[in-house]
């Protein structure tokens, strides 16, 4: 994670759900003494040549007048959560990924709402989110709504070196809010939908379950030791991982997750599984790539 000055950045789009992840952004920037970056970004129109030699700069004006009444709105909005931040804006005339892509190169985190304001000025979090999550170089917020104020922070954790980051800032952020820590692992039965009971039955679920937990405790036991103020459960499942997620989610604060894996999380926040917890979570999921 990068250093404390590094900013808190916001996607800002004029949206009541842009507020809110102005909000969450807000509250995380006092709890770490960040500083807040608003950002829009947008494309100007571009239709055919005569009425853009007409119009362009009315255009422009206009869209620039309508981007700064929506940074203004979320500059207020960000302090009335947090009084002493400091808050910058910025205003891109590119596109959304591009620029916000761009701004993950200095921040310490990117924070998007769920859902904007349409094809041209909202922000589409589904694809937004995850070239973020592919393509961003810091970890990721997804607000959909507040969460529970006092639940756990929730982490999938898969059994590979690259889930690393994601209990690292799991365990931070339990720590910085001082709350337990619930660290799920998934598997999943690969014959669980088949017709072949006899394979399935040959199979020693006892045994993979234990494997399981054990590499599970030994993911979490230098953390563990480094965050002893941070109470950790864990929970190993034979599940599907979005429906397990979902489920410790409905209880959470924030849901953590890595941007890739393998094991019960394959394809994590690349394929169906980023998909539903980006549109679905009930709480802020936070996608964190690997570091290196």
């Amino acid at each position: 994670m990068k250093g404390p000055a590094a900013p808190v950045v916001v996607g800002v789009d004029g949206s009541s759900s842009a507020l809110g992840a102005v909000s969450w952004a807000a509250d995380e920037c006092a709890r770490h003494r960040a500083p807040l970056r608003l950002v829009h970004a947008h494309l100007l129109p571009t239709r055919g040549y005569p009425e853009i030699v007409l119009t362009g700069n009315e255009v422009r004006h206009a869209m620039e007048a309508r981007a700064r009444e929506w940074l203004d709105e979320a500059v207020v909005a960000a302090h009335a959560v947090a009084p002493g931040i400091q808050v910058t804006t910025h205003l891109a005339f590119s596109g959304t990924v591009t620029a916000l892509i761009e701004e993950s190169r200095e921040a310490r985190l990117m924070v998007l709402g769920s859902q904007g304001l349409g094809n041209v000025t909202g922000l589409l979090v589904g694809s937004t989110a995850l070239a973020l999550a592919s393509h961003g170089r810091c970890p990721l917020v997804v607000v959909r709504g507040p969460g529970v104020a006092d639940g756990p922070v929730v982490v999938g954790v898969d059994g590979s070196p690259t889930s690393e980051a994601a209990v690292a800032f799991a365990f931070d952020a339990a720590s910085t809010r001082g709350v337990p820590l619930t660290a799920l692992m998934v598997w999943e039965d690969f014959m669980i939908h088949s017709g072949y009971d006899a394979t399935r039955l040959a199979i020693n679920w006892d045994y993979v379950e234990d494997e399981q937990r054990r590499l599970l405790a030994e993911r979490l036991a230098g953390w563990q030791e480094k965050y002893p103020d941070v109470r950790v459960s864990r929970v190993v499942v034979r599940d599907r991982p979005v429906r397990a997620m979902m489920r410790l989610a409905a209880d959470a604060q924030l849901l953590v997750v890595g941007s890739r894996g393998h094991g019960g999380f394959t394809g994590m926040l690349l394929g169906s599984t980023s998909q539903a917890l980006v549109h679905h979570a009930v709480c802020p999921l936070a996608i964190v790539r690997p570091t290196s």
